[in-house]
């Protein structure tokens, strides 16, 4: 009863909690989100502010599918598919209302510019100097060829790349590079990752992106590797990371955020999420049917798991109700 109850009414919690750090800059900046992390400027540690975006309700139009839904609002394929994964992608029914999950945990880093979570599909640009960050979603390596995980650098910067077809594809592709154009799998930008043979670009596939789906490149969107492009420079240090659990915090609440173990690298999830809390010395102050309920669900939305929330949200009520009173 209480994980039903605490499921109904979280959203309006979190409205009431980071309505200022998320709406507000988000409207002002385009996309871009302020973000606050410790005096050594990394995004790990009690009483930081690394919960960006939020989530909001939309209505499915017409025939449009999860997919178009998800491009048009700079989501993955699973981003919505785990949150619906028993709503047909392609024909999902006309104006059904559902959550678009535009929230996000701020991974832990080493003050790289850029971030890759390989379990959310997701890349985060930080802008260190004004505080800020952008996130695009982007398409991944498949099981058998996993995007290898570990610190990087962006070795070259190419528009209009021919793709030189590794050795191991080029009796399926039938040639040995592809020409800049329409059938070119890396889009219209590329942006090298030193000597891995791996680096971002764009894609002609737009449904890949947000999937495992690639020999170990990142995939964005053709919009998205655009301004990444025209943003960052040779030498900008990128960090890929295989976290499918992200713990954050919010005006001294602390969130979970759970995505499926894609490569299956954790023995156990459970036991890898309460090692993390138990490093970060939080065990104690979380609710663990909480943690359990989002440690099931493994849909990616960031959920609070304080364990004083059940007096938060009496507490936000009772504001409530006696605001509407005195008006």
């Amino acid at each position: 009863m209480l994980g039903k109850f605490l499921g109904v009414i979280t959203l309006s919690v979190l409205a009431i909690i980071c309505l200022e750090l998320s709406l507000i800059p988000q409207a002002r900046a385009k996309g871009a989100f302020p973000y606050r992390f410790n005096s050594s400027g990394q995004s790990d540690g009690y009483g930081l502010n690394t919960v960006v975006g939020f989530p909001v309700k939309y209505r499915i139009k017409g025939d449009e599918s999860l997919l178009e839904v998800a491009k048009s609002h700079d989501l993955g394929y699973y981003e919505l598919h785990d949150l619906y994964p028993d709503v047909d992608p392609w024909i999902p029914p006309e104006g059904m209302e559902i959550l678009l999950p535009t929230q996000w945990i701020l991974p832990v880093v080493k003050r790289s510019t850029i971030v890759i979570n390989i379990p959310e599909y997701r890349l985060y640009y930080f802008m260190s100097s004004i505080k800020m960050v952008k996130t695009y979603p982007v398409g991944l390596g498949k099981k058998s060829w996993p995007t290898p995980v570990g610190t990087f650098q962006i070795g070259e910067k190419r528009k209009d790349p021919t793709w030189y077809i590794p050795k191991s594809l080029q009796k399926k592709h039938g040639q040995k590079t592809v020409p800049p154009g329409p059938d070119n799998p890396l889009g219209k930008y590329w942006l090298g990752l030193g000597a891995s043979g791996c680096g971002l670009h764009g894609s002609n596939i737009i449904w890949s992106i947000g999937r495992p789906v690639t020999h170990g490149c990142i995939r964005l969107y053709p919009k998205d590797i655009k301004e990444l492009y025209n943003l960052i420079d040779i030498g900008t240090s990128v960090e890929i990371i295989y976290e499918p659990v992200k713990i954050g915090f919010c005006n001294g609440n602390i969130f979970l955020e759970v995505h499926k173990d894609i490569y299956q690298r954790i023995e156990d999830l459970f036991d890898y999420t309460y090692q993390k809390l138990k490093d970060k010395d939080l065990f104690g102050q979380v609710n663990m049917e909480l943690v359990s309920n989002a440690l099931s669900r493994q849909d990616g939305l960031p959920v609070i798991i304080s364990r004083d929330l059940q007096e938060k949200i009496f507490s936000a009520n009772r504001e409530s109700s006696q605001d509407s009173q005195s008006r």
